[in-house]
């Protein structure tokens, strides 16, 4: 959220896979102008707003590059991850699940279903779920941080000139893994690769502007869910939730330290 206010406002990696090209420029939208401009285009009704003064600062600091491209890369991966979490939410919290059993005790994913909304959900997953799913989540992570993976693909790092958004293909460097992946993240289907810059810079600015708004409503979920006042949620029946967002393991996941982080979560966040 603190990107939508300043814009617009573990595993192995390869030493070396493949030479990438040179990129001639900086990305204009990692530019003040560049800014102005994708702020336009975004929404001409607020246009460009900055009140916390970042981007003035990083062009005082001849930092935009990095500064920039670190803000407009935290967006763009919140707002799918938003995108994501909103249309995952609403499927939950109408007890849709998939058949069959999630784990070889025999667990089904309509007993996890049956713990309550979303949340609940995620608290009554077994610990080895739990761990494999952030796990899995930490491998994407750190393919879409390490400079050689996005070299592969021919991009840089999105605070030295890269294109912020950018996820590298597995197709780039499958010859590379243990294990080749048949599909990419990203378009995994092809449908975008063939579609013309114009074509590209229309859907980025659908995709902020969806990834915004996104933001907005998973977090008014989250925050009717623990009984708090959301105007436009007053009439939708959204499932409560007694225990700690901030908090991923609970007691029953009987791991070490869990005690103290649910501590802090609570001292840092008192009115749950």
């Amino acid at each position: 959220m603190l990107s939508v206010v300043a814009l617009n406002s573990v595993a192995y990696a390869p030493t070396v896979l493949r030479a990438a090209p040179t990129r001639a420029a900086t990305c204009m939208a990692e530019t003040a102008a560049g800014l102005e401009a994708l702020a336009e285009k975004c929404n001409p009704k607020i246009g460009f707003y900055d009140p916390l003064g970042i981007v003035k600062k990083a062009v005082e600091d001849k930092s935009e590059t990095a500064t920039l491209g670190w803000y407009r890369h935290a967006e763009i991966k919140h707002g799918r991850v938003a995108m994501a979490a909103f249309v995952g939410y609403c499927v939950q919290a109408n007890g849709i699940t998939l058949p069959g059993a999630l784990t070889t005790s025999g667990i089904t994913y309509a007993d996890i279903s049956a713990a309550g909304g979303p949340a609940d959900q995620w608290d009554a997953l077994p610990t080895a779920a739990k761990m494999q799913i952030i796990g899995a989540v930490g491998v994407l992570e750190l393919v879409s941080e390490c400079t050689p993976f996005l070299r592969a693909a021919g991009e840089e790092h999105y605070v030295k000139g890269g294109k912020p958004g950018f996820y590298p293909p597995f197709s780039a460097f499958n010859d590379q893994l243990p294990h080749p992946l048949p599909l990419n993240l990203f378009d995994p289907f092809g449908f975008s690769k063939n579609k013309t810059p114009e074509q590209k810079e229309r859907g980025l600015v659908i995709e902020i502007n969806n990834g915004r708004l996104a933001m907005i409503g998973i977090f008014g979920f989250v925050a009717k869910s623990k009984g708090l006042i959301v105007p436009g949620l007053d009439s939708v029946d959204i499932p409560s939730y007694s225990g700690e967002y901030m908090a991923p393991f609970t007691a029953s996941d009987a791991l070490p330290y869990v005690a103290d982080m649910t501590e802090i979560a609570n001292k840092m966040f008192p009115w749950n």
